[in-house]
């Protein structure tokens, strides 16, 4: 055996170990702490930016309207701008002092980059983002006929989560911001007929449990786990 892959065999069991016994239950409190602490403080969410992806319809769009609720300006980005729209018009009867509409498709590169821009030239910030767009295709995989017909899905859920959050994090970090993740339950519990659903939903959840860590403790990341 390599005398490098030896030490490393004697090494990294004891740094596990380590780990384990003291690292990990100091985290676990330091996290309970933090959640008992903002559970009781709640944060005053009014005049913070939010912007938030599929905001046309399902959670996006009640989304909108709790944080019209608690006074927040919004950037609502979706591919339906009349219904947008409309969505945009009740979330300010609700209590949200400006609202924005912007037409974009996640799952384009250039079009995420866009929806970042145009909400910090017309707010001039971004406090939190929320990625939320997401689709889900059924059907056995051994049925499909053409699987590229589901790169959407990972297209969607995914990347357009992945490239959202890569655009937006230099102006989070200015204001010490936060991500917020719609997830599914689908991580941990694999229902069949929408495996490559699934499949974008895990890739979703690690890489955003790693970027928590990369972020920390400028950028918050919470993962919502739906299901």
């Amino acid at each position: 055996m390599d005398p490098i892959h030896k030490v490393l065999n004697i090494f990294f069991p004891i740094v596990s170990v380590f780990l384990f016994i003291f690292l990990v239950p100091i985290l676990s409190l330091y996290r309970l702490i933090r959640f008992f602490f903002r559970s009781v403080y709640l944060e005053n969410l009014a005049g913070k930016v939010v912007l938030i992806t599929g905001a046309s319809s399902g959670i996006g769009e009640y989304l909108a309207y709790e944080y019209a609720k608690h006074g927040a300006r919004l950037a609502l980005v979706a591919r339906r701008q009349e219904v947008l729209a409309v969505v945009a018009r009740k979330a300010k009867e609700l209590g949200s002092p400006a609202v924005i509409v912007i037409k974009a498709d996640v799952s384009k590169l250039e079009d995420c980059k866009r929806f970042v821009d145009e909400t910090i030239n017309h707010f001039g910030e971004l406090d939190c983002l929320i990625n939320n767009a997401g689709i889900g295709k059924v059907g056995l995989f051994e049925e499909q006929q053409c699987i590229a017909d589901h790169t959407s899905v990972m297209d969607i859920n995914f990347w357009g989560s992945v490239n959202a959050a890569h655009f937006a994090l230099p102006h989070l970090r200015k204001s010490k911001g936060r991500i917020v993740v719609i997830g599914s339950v689908a991580v941990w519990f694999n229902s069949p007929t929408v495996s490559v659903y699934n499949a974008s939903k895990a890739a979703q959840q690690s890489f955003f449990e790693t970027l928590r860590l990369e972020l920390a403790p400028d950028i918050g990341v919470s993962i919502m786990t739906l299901g």
